[in-house]
């Protein structure tokens, strides 16, 4: 009889990493694989399944439990929330087997932005380091194989794809691929915890990803991020110290040769600075990543700060007139629409309570967004977040003889002056009134708004009027900063529910009423003469609206 093995996905969200639903991370496909080679019958799930469900005591009638999970760049996350330490403890403190944790959780603990991270107190038999595969064949085959051994990293991949099956939102997933591990620099960003998980930088091979991806769709995930990555434009940097081109045409080429019904193909990380300095060939990368990718990408650029002195105390190895000739190199090659959005934007990840920061940091962000936004260049998105000061790291040994200053006042008033003055006219310029938006999923309902996303990289959070239940194609009404109000497409004035009708700018309650009472028509000019309102009319011939 087997052994049986819970695997609990506490989520994770690392720099390079991330694993909150829809995504599945890398993290747990490996441990299923390692513990399915090991013999155990392995059960999946989510925290969020234990929570609704009250399964706390469910751990108790399994021989190993592992638990998967911890934050170390915290967000606002819509498809579910990390595990807890708390929660953890819970668990655990019902298991009669082995009890494993994997994922930041096993190595500091960190509540939210703007605070040290501790140590994590052991409350298990093991804790598995940032390269799970290794760290678990190694604990329980008792070998001692040197970490960043790609065999049975590639092993572990293709044996644990069949467990993105038993995710509560299968097939409605994207998983989270690995390309590389550490970061191509020879000195590192002052706050940051990926070359304290990997030391040295190293790329996966070419093949390997393409075995894992095809194992994946054969299971039927039709959705793929290059997330595990600490910059995407460096893959196969290492051979020859420059980019690669070439592994970059192989992999698209074989993707979609052994995939070629896959819905997303997206990807995370990317270094401002690698662009500008390797200029000609990262332009060629961008190219060949705009020709093989779907609609809707994002490479997120850490930027972190436009202060020039924050930069060069964090040794962050930017500056702002670079970070700007990155943006619009991306904006060149990938702002061009396919299906209805922009192919492939850049969005920018700003971080503040870093060494040097002052009230005039604020001031200089904000001008260099301005500017941006002024240059007419696009951005999905901007990311605003308070650092954690982790272990290991060099803000962590500065914190402790220096003293940090964080005006947390004027972080919440230049926040919301991004929002309106940077983030509303951006999102306009990306999603303009009247952009269809395919295949949306739902997340949650509030009253008679369901919000939804796509499935992707930064998906916008969408307001849809009305009852979706599964996925749909919507058509952008309203603008918000950081989200879109939506209604499904096409929108039939015939069949529109009033909630639909009221969302639409310059319709309003009276006028939703009045098309409720007057309708079937059979034109748009006996719309007009109900209305009676030209510039109603326009809005909606410019979201779609259609008279069936």
């Amino acid at each position: 009889m087997s052994k049986k093995a819970l695997l609990i996905d506490g989520y994770v969200d690392e720099p390079a990493a991330f694993g909150v639903p829809p995504y599945i991370s890398h993290y747990v496909r490996y441990a299923a694989g390692i513990l399915t080679i090991k013999g155990y019958d392995v059960t999946y799930l989510t925290i969020d399944q234990i929570r609704a469900k009250n399964l706390w005591n469910f751990s108790s009638s399994f021989d190993l439990v592992l638990l998967v999970g911890g934050v170390a760049v915290p967000g606002k996350y819509v498809g579910g929330n990390p595990v807890n330490f708390k929660e953890m403890q819970r668990i655990f403190s019902n298991c009669r087997g082995i009890r494993l944790i994997a994922g930041p959780f096993s190595l500091f603990y960190a509540k939210r932005g703007g605070s040290r991270a501790y140590q994590s107190p052991i409350h298990a038999d093991y804790l598995l380091g940032p390269d799970l595969a290794i760290d678990l064949y190694n604990y329980l085959f008792e070998t001692n194989i040197p970490r960043n051994d790609w065999r049975i990293i590639q092993t572990a991949a293709v044996w644990g794809a069949s467990i993105i099956k038993q995710h509560p939102r299968y097939p409605h997933i994207i998983c989270e691929v690995e390309l590389s591990r550490g970061c191509e620099r020879r000195t590192h960003c002052s706050f940051c915890i990926e070359p304290i998980f990997y030391p040295g930088f190293t790329s996966r091979p070419v093949q390997h990803v393409l075995e894992e991806i095809t194992e994946l769709y054969k299971n039927g995930c039709v959705a793929f991020r290059f997330g595990r990555t600490a910059n995407i434009l460096a893959y196969y940097f290492e051979k020859d110290g420059k980019p690669c081109k070439e592994a970059f045409k192989e992999l698209y080429e074989g993707i979609w040769k052994s995939c070629p019904e896959i819905k997303v193909l997206h990807h995370d990380n990317a270094n401002p600075a690698f662009i500008t300095h390797f200029e000609r060939e990262c332009t060629e990368i961008l190219e060949t990543i705009a020709k093989w990718n779907t609609s809707g990408d994002v490479l997120s650029f850490g930027v972190e700060s436009f202060d020039v002195k924050v930069l060069k105390m964090n040794n962050i190895m930017n500056d702002p007139e670079n970070i700007v000739r990155a943006i619009e190199i991306v904006n060149e090659i990938g702002k061009f629409r396919a299906d209805g959005i922009p192919k492939l934007l850049p969005g920018i990840n700003l971080l503040h309570g870093l060494m040097g920061e002052t009230d005039q940091t604020f001031e200089e962000n904000l001008k260099w967004l301005k500017t941006i936004l002024e240059k007419g260049l696009l951005l999905r998105r901007i990311n605003i977040r308070q650092v954690i000061i982790e272990p290991k790291t060099a803000l962590w040994r500065y914190s402790k003889v220096g003293k940090l200053k964080f005006n947390r006042n004027l972080f919440k008033i230049y926040k919301e002056k991004i929002r309106q003055e940077i983030d509303l006219p951006m999102i306009k310029k990306v999603f303009p009134l009247g952009s269809v938006i395919r295949s949306v999923y739902p997340e949650y309902t509030e009253g008679s708004i369901t919000f939804a996303r796509q499935l992707g990289s930064y998906p916008v959070l969408i307001g849809v009027g009305g009852k979706i239940f599964d996925c749909s194609d919507v058509v952008v009404v309203d603008h918000g900063p950081r989200s879109l109000t939506a209604v499904k497409y096409p929108l039939n004035i015939n069949k529109a529910s009033y909630e639909e009708l009221v969302l639409i700018p310059t319709i309003g309650q009276k006028r939703a009423s009045k098309i409720i009472l007057n309708r079937p028509f059979s034109s748009f000019e006996q719309l007009k003469e109900v209305l009676n309102d030209e510039n109603c009319l326009q809005v909606l011939q410019q979201v779609n609206a259609v008279v069936l």
